[in-house]
């Protein structure tokens, strides 16, 4: 079976910037994902189309198809008092925040200065060469149920919180 849409693929990777630093690697047999609904970044799911059971190959994808390029307005300045006091305010915390159009994104305090912290939104790997070593484990046919939810389901079935 080859994969291609509405193909639940299970791969092994690891993942590498230019520089041959590991950035991710999956654990045995666990990234599972629905191919053609957008789960993954595009370059890589373009280089698994086809593919089957058991290959193994290499993918270098450039940040356009990756994470994106960086986005120097992404960044921004707000006061120290907009985060919770509950939640201490450190230099690599990351927090979910609303962008201006009401979409979730996650930022990531980059810098804090008195009562000045600076957050970004870009993702962590944006403006990153993306250097991935996969290993395709199994292929099957999606579920009518993970098709219309749009991802995979685990050997339980799956519940919405």
């Amino acid at each position: 079976m080859q994969i291609s849409k509405n193909s639940v693929v299970t791969i092994n990777y690891t993942l590498k910037n230019d520089q041959g630093e590991i950035l991710d690697e999956s654990q045995d047999n666990s990234f599972l994902y629905l191919h053609g609904a957008g789960g993954i970044i595009p370059g890589l799911e373009g280089q698994l189309e086809g593919k089957s059971a058991g290959d193994e190959f290499s993918a270098h994808i450039e940040p356009e198809d990756g994470y994106g390029v960086r986005d120097d307005s992404m960044i921004q300045v707000v006061p120290r008092k907009m985060f919770e006091s509950d939640h201490p305010v450190e230099e690599g915390i990351q927090f979910h925040a609303e962008s201006p159009e009401g979409d979730m994104l996650t930022v990531t305090v980059t810098k804090i200065e008195g009562d000045e912290v600076t957050v970004d939104g870009n993702h962590p790997l944006a403006g990153i060469a993306l250097n991935f070593d996969i290993k395709i484990a199994d292929i099957r046919e999606a579920s009518k149920e993970e098709i219309e939810h749009g991802h995979v389901h685990g050997p339980d079935g799956h519940h919405h919180h």
